[in-house]
């Protein structure tokens, strides 16, 4: 059975590897949408933290410079660097129950919309405790032809057909049961959601954010190589629609 959350403090979540070039608008988005949840929630802590992890150019100096909270981090693993932004942003912000703390979850590479925390927040309030939504690849990056392959596969409404650590929102309370972001180089993000689902947290469809299409990422696998296998692939995946995942709450049905 799902509860209702009123959210008492709001944490964003960016890990980042040199990523100097892509890191501004990222955080530009990111501080509109802080800005946009304020402006119906004006108590509402919010903290943004940056982990930069074994940085090699100006991404933690560009990160203070718009007003985020960064941590360095040696790790050189994403599973430890959300980990390590979830607990500094837990120390950052004004002690509150853990079932009222809201973790968004982006990526430096990625442009999130202005009602991004307004919805997950809303979503919150009607029940939701985990909002996945998609990552959708900058058209401005890729050509015609992996566009078209990547839409292909990418018709399917269920809630848990796609994720991405671009795209996430949990309840604290949850993500701890679920032992937290997995010290994982990759795939951390489709681990730590299965686990949450798998205990029965609701679901619901978060808002699409913009995701780099660069074909080189900072792991072997991850979006990029996603899109490497779309680019080089000649016939794309089933795109058959699929029963929603175990927890999922559609927010039509819930009232706060």
């Amino acid at each position: 059975m799902s509860t209702a959350t009123s959210v008492g403090r709001l944490m964003v979540v960016v890990p980042a590897r040199d990523e100097e070039a892509l890191l501004e608008r990222c955080l530009d988005a990111v501080n509109l949408a802080v800005d946009t949840v304020r402006g119906s929630r004006r108590d509402l802590p919010v903290a943004v933290v940056v982990v930069a992890d074994r940085c090699l150019d100006r991404t933690a100096d560009l990160a203070r410079h718009v007003g985020a909270h960064v941590v360095e981090i040696d790790e050189g693993c994403v599973g430890a660097a959300r980990r390590a932004g979830v607990d500094a942003g837990t120390a950052l912000l004004a002690p509150a129950r853990m079932d009222q703390t809201w973790v968004a979850s982006t990526d430096a590479d990625s442009r999130v919309p202005p009602a991004w925390l307004d919805h997950q927040v809303g979503l919150a309030s009607r029940g939701a405790r985990l909002v996945i939504g998609h990552a959708v690849p900058d058209r401005r990056d890729i050509d015609p032809t992996t566009w078209t392959r990547w839409r292909r596969r990418h018709t399917s409404t269920s809630v848990g057909a796609h994720i991405h650590g671009a795209n996430l929102g949990f309840r604290l309370d949850d993500y701890d049961a679920a032992g937290g972001w997995p010290l994982m180089r990759e795939h951390e993000d489709r681990h730590l959601v299965t686990a949450l689902l798998s205990a029965g947290v609701p679901a619901a469809a978060g808002l699409d954010v913009v995701t780099s299409g660069r074909l080189k990422g900072r792991v072997p696998g991850g979006f990029s190589g996603y899109l490497r296998k779309i680019n080089g692939s000649r016939r794309p995946a089933s795109s058959a629609p699929t029963e929603p995942p175990a927890g999922y709450l559609d927010p039509g049905l819930q009232q706060a």
